[in-house]
């Protein structure tokens, strides 16, 4: 934004740009876009590195459009799904006009938060360091924390929040508007995801595969939508998880097939309430023996490589 645009009075101006959340794995980034765009987009858990495709979602006002694209946690690489995702994340750091990076409320700035000051020192545009989880501390302790990271890097603005509360969401928006470079909607008013509804579905299933699961499991599996067809007030639809191993797949449906109809009992809950409509969803399991190494079945399953 130029000093003549500064100038001009904010109440004419119309905002637009590209946001990116980036920050360790499991801060918060997918909780925190669902809560500003108030819909459910992005999958969440407690298991790291759940976000694995850079996902845009977008915000529309009066005052502007904000479309923020959601990209997997920087961490280090110890596969080709791996490499995939760390790309994405940092090529969206060229990509936007702000950035926003995510941390938890801590007086300790450990080695992977230090690898991304450093990423930051190279770029241009506005960083808004944004201290998630604010609800997990005492209010007084706060100020420390903010002081910590003052002096570890110059930030924009700091803005504390907690994705999960809504506390002080709204001023991270009107920070963000603050920000922004003037110019017209990206999207129509009614657009809240460029995702299609089949990658959602998927997601959807994979979320809830990841709430079922034991620990060495969720990074190993992916989700495929076989078919996806509307029958008036019903849409029927047919999923493969994919699992790395002969004992994964044992696990994953579970004795008596109890877990695998309990991801999809979860799954169609959600499913019917983003569709607005019944959902007949049919789940399966397949093994693919080290499919995160595999470029055609990355490929396959939707990862397509970071000029996706």
């Amino acid at each position: 934004m130029n000093q003549q645009q500064l100038n001009q009075p904010q109440s004419n101006q119309h905002k637009s740009g590209f946001v990116t959340l980036i920050g360790r794995p499991n801060v918060g980034k997918s909780t925190l876009m669902n809560a500003l765009i108030g819909q459910k987009i992005a999958i969440t858990s407690n298991k790291p590195q759940t976000t694995r495709n850079r996902i845009q979602t977008v915000y529309t006002s009066e005052e502007g459009q904000i479309v923020f694209v959601d990209t997997p946690g920087i961490h280090q690489a110890k596969n080709k799904l791996g490499e995939y995702m760390v790309n994405i994340a940092h090529r969206s750091l060229k990509e936007v006009d702000i950035i926003l990076w995510l941390v938890e409320p801590s007086n300790f700035i450990g080695a992977g938060e230090r690898h991304i000051i450093e990423q930051l020192k190279a770029v241009k545009q506005p960083v808004i360091l944004v201290i998630n989880k604010i609800d997990t501390v005492k209010k007084d302790e706060l100020y420390g924390f903010i002081d910590t990271y003052r002096k570890a890097a110059d930030f924009t603005e700091i803005v504390p929040v907690s994705a999960t509360k809504m506390d002080n969401t709204d001023q991270l928006i009107k920070c963000i508007m603050q920000y922004l470079p003037t110019g017209p909607a990206f999207y129509d008013e009614d657009t809240i995801t460029d995702q299609p509804e089949r990658q959602i579905v998927a997601e959807l299933v994979r979320e809830k595969a990841l709430h079922c699961l034991e620990e060495e499991i969720p990074h190993g599996i992916a989700v495929v939508i076989e078919k996806m067809k509307r029958r008036g007030r019903l849409v029927d639809i047919e999923a493969t998880i994919i699992c790395e191993r002969d004992s994964h797949k044992g696990i994953i449906i579970g004795k008596k097939g109890e877990k695998l109809k309990k991801i999809g009992t979860n799954a169609r809950w959600e499913i019917e309430r983003l569709l607005d409509c019944q959902a007949n969803l049919q789940l399966w399991v397949k093994v693919k023996k080290d499919w995160r190494d595999s470029d055609f079945l990355l490929k396959n399953f939707g990862y397509n490589g970071p000029d996706q």
